[in-house]
């Protein structure tokens, strides 16, 4: 029997059809981080096998993504990468040590330093073209969803040399050094561009940007001297025509700046009741909330607040249910398996 491409499409799927704002069959659901850490079958293959090494290898890139769609058969599929890895494959000379992060050797302070950082072409990261487009014939009609880290978190990791809780030393940049701020801006918005579009051109059906420590920053900073820069970013994957998720971590003075960056839809953190940040990203769709923790509690006590995130979300252009933050190492996939299926059965 000969099935159409429209057919296996996945421009048809409830994920993509909920970033449009268009009428779902069901409250479509993927998780963040979904496989790092907590499915077992992960472990196994990342066992003595680095991070980056991980992400830099298109076979074992392509069976990590595939995992959770197998297990969950969850509605996309995120690509599984790192925020750090287009400034390694440019050549910055960073790791990712385990129990701490991304750790740079020599951190950005001068506008020299920002100058000897390469552009990125799509010659430097030919691995994430070779699996992405193994990845696209494994799912079919599931889409997947190209990734990379905003301006600012990759900003902030360059220039404390890993990973801050005070981002002293990158506010001490940008306010006080503002055309070294600029110039790094400006060379990771270009990069994180580029790693975006080679995502988009290889397969990928839509882009998630984002922001871990953006909510360190007061609104009218990140007006400033930040949304322009994630902008720049997400400006240029509209071309593409692809939907656009702007997602951080503690942000919820800044949703309505961060829609207003360019996004098709604005992840929501746990600390934000779903309702509340409805009414501050305009006519657009959001994507969450669940608080990560709830996956402890009792199923009915996780599927209970579950289904008020489903409701709350009918309020939006399109609601793309999501955990507030990434998965926690030590979850029970079964408990994201019957998550999984409840927001999929959940009646519309």
């Amino acid at each position: 029997m000969w099935v159409t491409e429209s057919a296996v499409s996945p421009q048809h799927s409830a994920f993509l059809r909920a970033v449009r704002g268009e009428p779902v069959p069901h409250t479509p659901v993927w998780f963040m981080r979904q496989a790092g850490r907590s499915l077992p079958e992960y472990r196994k293959v990342r066992e003595g096998v680095g991070m980056l090494e991980s992400c830099m290898d298109p076979d074992l890139t392509t069976e990590i993504t595939l995992q959770p769609v197998r297990r969950y058969g969850v509605d996309a599929a995120i690509f599984f990468s790192d925020i750090v890895l287009p400034l390694k494959a440019v050549g910055v000379d960073l790791d990712i040590k385990p129990g701490v992060g991304p750790v740079v050797a020599t951190p950005v302070r001068t506008l020299a330093d920002v100058e000897a950082i390469p552009d990125l072409t799509p010659e430097h990261v030919p691995y994430v073209t070779q699996a992405i487009g193994q990845l696209v014939r494994e799912l079919g009609a599931t889409p997947l969803i190209g990734f990379a880290g905003a301006p600012f978190t990759v900003a902030s990791y360059l220039v404390e040399g890993g990973p801050s809780r005070e981002h002293a030393l990158t506010k001490a940049m940008m306010f006080g050094a503002p055309e070294v701020w600029d110039a790094l801006m400006r060379k990771i918005a270009g990069i994180a561009a580029t790693y975006l579009e080679v995502q988009v051109r290889a397969g990928a059906s839509a882009v998630q940007l984002f922001d871990s420590w953006a909510g360190a920053l007061a609104p009218q900073d990140y007006a400033a001297s930040v949304q322009p820069h994630s902008a720049r970013v997400l400006e240029h994957v509209g071309t593409l025509g692809v939907p656009r998720i702007h997602f951080g971590v503690g942000t919820a003075n800044l949703l309505g700046a961060m829609g207003e960056a360019g996004a098709d839809v604005v992840g929501v953190d746990w600390r934000t009741p779903l309702g509340t940040a409805i009414g501050q990203v305009g006519d657009r769709a959001v994507q969450g909330n669940l608080d990560p923790t709830l996956v402890f509690a009792p199923t009915d006590l996780m599927l209970a607040r579950a289904a008020e995130v489903i409701e709350a979300g009918r309020a939006a252009r399109g609601h793309v249910f999501n955990l507030g933050h990434g998965v926690l190492p030590s979850t029970d996939p079964d408990q994201l398996q019957r998550l999984t299926e409840f927001v999929q059965s959940y009646p519309l």
